[in-house]
């Protein structure tokens, strides 16, 4: 016997996806506001520096607006061809994000290395304009990386946090070209601009290594991690009513964790309490993790 009520097959819509949807849209707005502003600094500076933080936040866009799309999709409930969610669209994104992270690293990374050991490195100019400008950058991403580290918190969204590693990748390179900027107006020294474009290249290239590990685990089916094995074997196995259980298994899906166990319970007892033995104990399970899809198997205990 099966219980398996997921709120996914109801067609509802959790209040996790509502606050990925939320942090996708804002990452949409903050990321058309930073390449306009970028945009412009990049036309009055001239610096390698800018142009590095420009790439980060043109690459930005592109993948939130990817992301939003994933997530409206990874939102939609259970239907006859895809009767687990669809999730894993989240981490399929989230690896597509981590090529194209890299990608740029390596683009900005060479062009820095290019202009750090040219003969007469290229002169900034407007260098205030440019820091207000970066300034204002900063304050953006600052806001939004709030807001997605919350979103994270509680939803555990892999597109989200590739996402708010984008931004906060970006804050390195903004801070990097305020800095950059002033040492060039101050000191006369344009090297600067390289350095920090090279420091955000790397950046960029371990954030992507990271997300893309992570996603790739995911779409391979992956066990959860020994910890949270060790929870769960913990909750199932002290669950009143429980004699047993075997084949614990879990995967991740984009933010949802799938957990199937088989329990042993007492054949002599009436079908309503095994059936609440299993309730109660999927909802102990969600309790511990708010993100999960639960399938308990009813098994006779061994004699």
């Amino acid at each position: 016997m099966t219980l398996n009520t997921n709120a996914q097959n109801k067609g509802i819509l959790r209040p996790g996806h509502r606050l990925n949807l939320s942090a996708g849209s804002a990452s949409v707005l903050v990321a058309l506001a930073l390449v306009g502003l970028k945009l412009w600094a990049l036309q009055a500076t001239g610096a390698l520096s800018v142009a590095a933080s420009l790439a980060d936040s043109a690459m930005d866009l592109v993948i939130s607006v990817t992301g939003l799309v994933v997530i409206i999709y990874a939102a939609r409930p259970a239907d006859d061809d895809h009767r687990f969610g669809h999730s894993s669209a989240e981490d399929i994104a989230a690896l597509g994000q981590a090529v194209l992270l890299s990608g740029a690293a390596v683009f900005i990374g060479y062009g820095a290395i290019d202009r750090l050991f040219a003969d007469v490195p290229p002169p900034l100019t407007n260098e205030t304009r440019g820091m207000v400008v970066m300034g204002a950058s900063v304050a953006l991403s600052i806001a939004l990386v709030l807001w997605q580290r919350r979103v994270v918190k509680r939803t555990d969204s892999k597109v989200v946090a590739a996402d708010s590693l984008h931004y906060i990748a970006d804050l390195i390179p903004n801070i990097g070209a305020i800095i950059a900027l002033a040492v060039s107006s101050v000191f006369a020294f344009p090297q600067m601009d390289s350095v920090v474009a090279l420091l955000a290249a790397l950046i960029l290239l371990n954030g992507a290594a990271r997300i893309g590990r992570r996603s790739f685990d995911a779409l391979m089916d992956r066990s959860a991690s020994s910890a949270t094995m060790e929870e769960l074997a913990f909750i199932v196995g002290g669950w009143p009513g429980v004699h047993g259980f075997h084949d614990l298994k879990t995967r991740t899906a984009g933010a949802t964790l799938f957990v199937q166990v088989h329990i042993e319970l007492d054949g002599a007892q009436p079908l309503r309490d095994a059936h609440e033995i299993s309730r109660s104990l999927k909802r102990r399970i969600r309790e511990a993790y708010p993100q999960s899809d639960v399938i308990i198997h009813q098994d006779l205990a061994r004699s």
